[in-house]
């Protein structure tokens, strides 16, 4: 393997941790890597063209008084492949508050589970803006956006060098989980705030101009994670667990679960401002795979949460209390799938699947399209890491399972297809582990037909990586100067 360091930044948490999300699995990095020529077990496929890229929470800093997992810096990681070869680089999202506390040496905004202190961004105007939530590929450019709405970073998808902040976010930022429809170079992404409006959609189009931007209403501030859209529409949410609205004016933000409240799903045209509202049975969704339109309705898939807020006794510890809003069995996590029709107003719903699973990727070429194959991830029970994968086929209501050997714990898995490929499985899955028994890590490859039959290639990355979970796939055909 031929690697090189490229950066090394200030990293001032103790020697001595023991905060379950700074170490074991989750212990971060701070050296940012580039490599080539890499070890591989196994062939890459010479079709596999692109780059897979990972976001994570990365802390370089301890926090004010209470860590919470969401609060580490964003570090992105990308390997590419080509020519049956593949290479390597990670670099922190250099945004404004992390440049900050590296020239004060210290943390300077309180975290997400710490009463509000400095100024901040987000839907809330209090957190630091860690960028470390989610990554997609658009217009050449990886763009690395955070959960609490930020300002959106750019870097090169192969290099990931540094490109500034999007000039087409607004003033209240984006949330993570912008969409991208391939088809039409477009990306779709929302705001949320605790200040009217509380929602805000909007479209970027392929040249990274802001061409539609409406305001959304809600009968309050609201927490949304995630969106999802058609050829024609999109599709916001409106959830029954939400900050108690009586203690947000004390600058409390204690999300509750309202069961009495139904769960409601917004359509609205991609370049609307009118939304048709249905109603379904209460939960809260993390994240959504997919929607399209089937005749006069429009069919949503997403992981449906049993239980949003799992108890936890009047001695559990902070770790405990935190832990059960991360943990896909303590929120009994599953596929689901919504009908919603836009003649009548009807909803109707059925579970897809009872295995417990979440983060759930599919064939890109297939967004805002029908889709058959859904690839998730399965969770460690009551911690936030994931020990492998399932290939959920909802037409024929099977599943292939590949379950990693213990200690092994895997990202988001995203969907490659194969240069030339044609069927919606007809490519690869590209995931990292985290290998606490080698320490060390790897980037596995699958043949995405076959998930249950293990990796057909992997490769060995310069250092064992934290833990993470959000991804993308960008073919090579989609980034400036590939083959060049």
């Amino acid at each position: 393997m031929d690697i090189e360091i490229v950066g090394r930044l200030l990293s001032t948490l103790p020697e001595d941790d023991d905060h379950p999300y700074r170490t074991g699995p989750w212990h971060p990095q701070n050296t940012e890597w580039r490599a080539t020529d890499m070890v591989v077990e196994g062939d890459i496929p010479e079709d596999l063209d692109g780059v897979y890229l990972r976001n994570t929470e990365n802390p370089l800093h301890p926090a004010m008084k209470r860590y919470h997992p969401f609060d580490g810096d964003g570090m992105l990681h990308a390997i590419g492949f080509r020519d049956g070869q593949a290479f390597y680089s990670n670099k922190f999202v250099r945004t404004d508050a992390m440049l900050a506390e590296q020239q004060a040496g210290g943390p300077l905004w309180a975290g997400l589970a710490e009463r509000p202190g400095r100024r901040g961004w987000g839907a809330r105007h209090q957190l630091k803006d860690a960028s470390s939530t989610d990554v997609v590929v658009h217009n050449g450019f990886a763009l690395s956006t955070h959960f609490e709405c930020g300002e959106g970073y750019r870097m090169d998808p192969v290099t990931l060098d540094p490109h500034g902040k999007a000039p087409w976010v607004p003033e209240r930022g984006t949330s993570a989980h912008p969409k991208l429809d391939e088809h039409t170079g477009e990306l779709m992404f929302f705001n949320y705030s605790v200040e009217e409006p509380f929602l805000n959609y909007g479209v970027v189009d392929e040249t990274d101009t802001l061409v539609h931007y409406v305001p959304v209403e809600l009968p309050g501030p609201r927490i949304p994670h995630d969106m999802a859209f058609t050829e024609n529409y999109a599709i916001l949410n409106d959830c029954p667990l939400f900050w108690e609205p009586d203690l947000i004016p004390r600058g409390v933000y204690a999300p509750t679960f309202r069961r009495d409240l139904p769960t409601r799903l917004g359509v609205i045209g991609r370049r609307g401002d009118t939304v048709q509202w249905f109603e379904a049975d209460p939960t809260y969704v993390l994240h959504w795979v997919n929607a399209y339109e089937d005749g006069d309705e429009i069919v949503l898939d997403g992981f449906f949460q049993d239980d949003p807020m799992p108890a936890v006794g009047p001695d559990a510890t902070y770790y405990e209390r935190i832990s059960r809003f991360l943990s896909l069995d303590g929120m009994q996590t599953h596929l689901h799938r919504w009908r919603l029709n836009l003649v009548t107003g009807a909803v109707k719903e059925e579970r897809l699947s009872d295995t417990i699973t979440e983060f759930g990727m599919i064939n890109g070429l297939h967004g805002g399209r029908r889709h058959r194959y859904t690839y998730a991830a399965t969770g460690v029970p009551g911690k936030f890491q994931f020990n492998g994968l399932v290939k959920h086929d909802v037409d024929a209501g099977t599943e292939q399972a590949f379950m990693l050997p213990d200690g092994v714990y895997c990202s988001e898995t995203a969907m490659a297809p194969r240069v030339g490929s044609t069927g919606e499985d007809d490519g690869y899955l590209v995931t990292f582990t985290i290998d606490m028994p080698q320490n060390r890590s790897q980037a596995l490859v699958f043949d995405a037909a076959n998930v249950a039959d293990g990796p057909v290639a992997r490769v060995t990355l310069p250092e064992r990586i934290s833990s993470g979970t959000h991804s993308t796939w960008a073919p090579g055909s989609a980034l400036a100067g590939w083959r060049g």
